[in-house]
């Protein structure tokens, strides 16, 4: 049952291209939001995430967060969410599985060095890279370039966006899913369900992985308030865990302690946007993009959150150890541009004739996972 302010599968605004049901035996079994998802999900770029690092390399660890197992997470919080206010999980879901699929190989490290070798060719953003994979990269059908998916899920994708670029989509595709940059409208409330989701479930898995890391002790994370008062309420229902053996309940206490502070933000979105829905009251999903934000923490928890997040930047992002790997990982990045530049016939044979040589070497730079990156950079830098 959705809600009236929600994307109904049924008031889509259909796809750049118009299809026929080649199989129909399959008609009526998934809306469209639902085969979106699915597409997602057996695309390539969306198999690639699970090497594809998220703070850790890939090879730091088999435990550590990849882009993939992120996109799982945050499509568990936000299917949650959009339950309760009874928005279109299966839009949901879609968006948070496809989200990242433009990423670059060693993570924001990554992106930001492709961003610097493409600094005089337009610039090189991944959310955009992530509309252009599911819009144009991906070679599954025979009838056309990409997935594609439907307004919807593509214009959640599209999470952040230039102006300089927003006006080149709009001019491709006029009041398209870079409209909203240009006219100062809001995403569907499933996109930005989606965008919160998606900083909730990073800020509570580079806990995770910080202090499995080792660079993160739970004494340091007694300075965040929100961590420690659900470690402290953890303790008190669970007291053996103070126990000296931190082998044993080490990993317990911070499981528990990162679920608890996980429900306590899925509930403040959930009361926070209620309030929200009820002061503005949009009759449907387009009266809702009008709006202001909608989906949103209570003021408490914006603070808490943010908070958490400069923590996180302070100790863990701009830890020497982190910030050792991810020079390492820029020269690659920007060596690696150099290279299939230079000599274009190292990459496959698509993309090193297309008319557009930069524009090419970005695409088949960001489709690599970090283990392929890292070899291919031995191969032609290295050796």
């Amino acid at each position: 049952m959705l809600a009236n302010y929600a994307c109904h599968p049924d008031s889509t605004r259909g796809r750049l291209h118009a299809e026929s049901d080649a199989n129909p035996l399959s008609h009526g079994l998934r809306n469209p939001h639902q085969r979106d998802r699915d597409r997602i999900v057996h695309s390539t770029a969306f198999r690639r995430l699970v090497y594809k690092t998220q703070v850790f390399l890939n090879h730091e660890g088999d435990l550590f967060r990849t882009r993939m197992t992120h996109s799982l997470e945050v499509a568990q919080l936000g299917r949650s969410i959009a339950r309760a206010l009874g928005l279109n999980e299966d839009l949901v879901e879609a968006i948070a599985l496809a989200h990242d699929v433009g990423h670059t190989p060693f993570g924001h490290a990554g992106q930001d060095a492709l961003n610097a070798c493409m600094a005089e060719y337009g610039g090189f953003e991944h959310n955009l890279q992530s509309l252009r994979v599911v819009d144009e990269l991906e070679e599954r059908y025979p009838a056309f370039n990409g997935l594609n998916l439907s307004f919807e899920t593509r214009e959640g994708i599209l999470k952040h966006c230039a102006r300089r670029n927003a006006e080149l989509i709009e001019a491709a595709e006029p009041n398209g899913v870079a409209s909203r940059f240009l006219q100062g409208t809001q995403p569907s409330l499933e996109a930005q369900l989606c965008n919160l989701a998606d900083s909730i479930a990073y800020n509570a898995h580079d806990i995770d992985d910080g202090v499995r890391s080792g660079l993160l002790s739970l004494e340091q994370l007694q300075d965040v308030p929100l961590f420690a008062r659900h470690q402290q309420q953890t303790l008190e229902a669970f007291p053996h865990l103070a126990s000296a053996d931190e082998v044993v309940h080490g990993r317990r206490l911070l499981y528990e302690t990162i679920r608890r502070m996980l429900s306590e933000q899925v509930f403040d979105v959930i009361r926070a946007t209620q309030i929200a829905l009820q002061q503005h009251a949009p009759q449907n999903a387009d009266e809702a993009r009008m709006c202001p934000s909608l989906l949103q923490f209570s003021a408490e928890m914006e603070g808490a959150s943010q908070t958490l997040k400069t923590f996180l930047l302070r100790n863990l992002y701009r830890h020497p150890q982190v910030m050792q790997t991810t020079d390492w990982a820029r020269q690659v990045v920007h060596e690696l541009f150099e290279a299939y530049v230079m000599r274009p016939q190292e990459m496959p044979r698509a993309f090193a004739q297309r008319h557009n040589l930069p524009r090419a070497v970005a695409d088949y730079v960001s489709g690599m996972t970090d283990r392929f990156a890292t070899r291919e950079h031995a191969r032609l830098v290295v050796a």
